[in-house]
This record gives structure tokens, C-alpha cells and sequence, in this order.
């Protein structure tokens, strides 16, 4: 049997959104080997994309080597605004190949977050994250709808507990994944969270302040990106201090117009 080996450190997006090429590897009779995160890969383990995880480079001989990596063979970021997932499919030459849009995971049987909408005000860099006070207005505007409404705190999100309540906290991403399954709708902003609530198939509404929505948009069917498309924007990592891409206002008028819209087509298919 062939043997394949994929290389990728980085956050959960970043190691999400290699896992459609485990998968055609797999489909295309190879052993593979994911080398990174271990907890974010052992995701792709359960459902079967990956033989094999690891956190350090074996010492062996692989028939095909994916390094993505400043100095691998792939380069993590593309030089031009495409997304990530298809800079990284071209430069293996899997171009083409059917990948899944969903990931095929079982949900919990009993999950904090069913039926719930799950909000997640935070990312890997503060520079992303708008004030709270934009997700408590979601928050106030979704219980008003008499929907139950609950935060989700992961491994980079401990300082959200200081601000609300009603959270679930985990910093098992299986778990989470699992978990998430069960949800209503999610609202996050260009996190591995909000990477992995799309992947999993819950409507998920991203917003992307500096960051750039072409580059980083998430594997999913349903996933909307909420953008001010300011001329300014991406500018991530070099963030001005205004941050008009995430000024509170503007962000409502288009969110919470667009929250009610799939809560109808939510409503509709959603059942407990």
C-alpha cells in the first residue's frame, strides 16, 4: 500500500482545512500519516480519513510527502486572495477531486448545545474579535424570538467567561464536533470554531472583520460570511486601530436581517 504523509501545524481553521486532502488520499488507496495537532487530527482519525497521527515527523520513507510549511513543499498561504483550500489542492495536484462538505460524524446523543443557537464571540487574535457587547445584542435579539442562546468556550476563549453566564466549555474538539452537531444555528467570527461548525454541517454565520473571507472561508453547505467589504479590508495581520470593519452598527444592520432570514429556513428543517 502507498504511503502518504501530510504535515500542517497550526490553529484548528488552519488543520480543518486540510482535511479534504486525507480524504482523497484515503479514497485513492493510500496509508496516511497526519502530522500536527494531535487533537485536531484525531478528528479526521475518527472518521476515517487518517491511518495515522502524530505531533513530529517519522524518521521513515513516504511515496508522497504533503509539507505544508514556510519551508515545505507547500506553501501554507497563497500569494493571491484565493481560498486556502484550493491553493493547497493545486499545488498537489488533486485539482478536481470530490471532497466531502460534510463532515460524516454521529452526534452526541445527549449535547448542552441541542437546540440551541451557540454563539462565539473570539478567535486566535484579538485583532479579529469585535467588543462583546455585538454578540449580546445577537443574544438579546435571538431570545426575543424565545430561542435558547448559549456561548461556546474553547482552548483560546477562557476571557468569555468573565463576561457571560450561559456557556458550554470544552477543549476536546471531537467533543465539540460532536457536540455542535446537535445545534440550531451558529454565530462566530473567523475562528477554528466557526471552521469546524460548518465542516459539521450547522448553519454558521462567520464574520470576518480584517480578515479575508476568500482565503478563509470554511468547508461547509451552509456557511454564510458576513463582511463590511470596507476598501480597506483584509488587512489582517496589520490591523488599524479604528477597526471600522467591525463597527457594532453596521455589523447589526446586515446580521441580524440575515439571523432572522435563516431562522425561517431553519425552523423549517431543524428537528430535535
Amino acid at each position: 500500500m502507498k504511503r502518504a504523509l501530510l504535515y500542517r501545524k497550526g490553529g484548528l481553521g488552519d488543520t480543518l482545512l486540510t482535511f479534504p486532502l486525507l480524504e482523497i488520499l484515503k479514497r485513492k488507496g493510500f496509508h496516511t500519516t497526519a502530522v500536527g495537532n494531535t487533537d485536531y487530527f484525531a478528528i479526521a482519525r475518527h472518521v476515517g480519513w487518517t491511518d495515522r497521527v502524530l505531533s513530529e515527523k517519522p524518521k521513515e520513507e513516504f511515496d508522497l510527502v504533503i509539507d505544508i510549511s514556510l519551508s515545505g513543499n507547500v506553501a501554507p498561504f497563497p500569494e493571491e486572495r484565493r481560498w486556502v483550500l484550493e491553493h493547497y489542492l493545486e499545488l498537489t495536484g488533486l485539482r478536481g477531486e470530490v471532497f466531502s462538505k460534510v463532515l460524516p460524524l454521529e452526534p452526541l446523543d445527549t449535547s448542552s448545545l441541542k437546540g440551541r443557537v451557540v454563539l462565539h464571540p473570539s478567535s486566535g487574535s484579538s485583532k479579529k474579535n469585535p467588543d462583546i457587547s455585538l454578540f449580546r445584542k445577537v443574544e438579546e435579539h435571538l431570545s426575543e424570538m424565545g430561542l435558547e442562546v448559549v456561548y461556546l468556550v474553547g482552548e483560546a476563549d477562557r476571557w468569555v467567561k468573565e463576561e457571560v453566564n450561559n456557556y458550554v466549555e470544552s477543549y476536546e474538539p471531537l467533543w465539540i464536533a460532536r457536540a455542535l452537531k446537535g445545534a440550531r444555528l451558529f454565530v462566530g467570527l473567523d475562528s477554528g470554531l466557526s471552521h469546524l461548525s460548518a465542516y459539521v454541517g450547522v448553519p454558521t454565520v462567520v464574520i470576518y472583520g480584517p480578515s479575508d473571507p476568500i482565503v478563509w472561508k470554511p468547508v461547509g453547505e451552509r456557511v454564510y460570511q458576513l463582511s463590511l467589504g470596507l476598501e480597506c479590508s483584509p488587512c489582517f495581520p496589520n490591523v488599524c486601530d479604528t477597526r471600522e470593519c467591525l463597527e457594532e452598527r453596521s455589523l447589526l444592520e446586515r446580521l441580524l436581517p440575515l439571523l432572522d432570514e435563516l431562522l425561517i429556513k431553519v425552523n423549517e428543517d431543524y428537528t430535535l
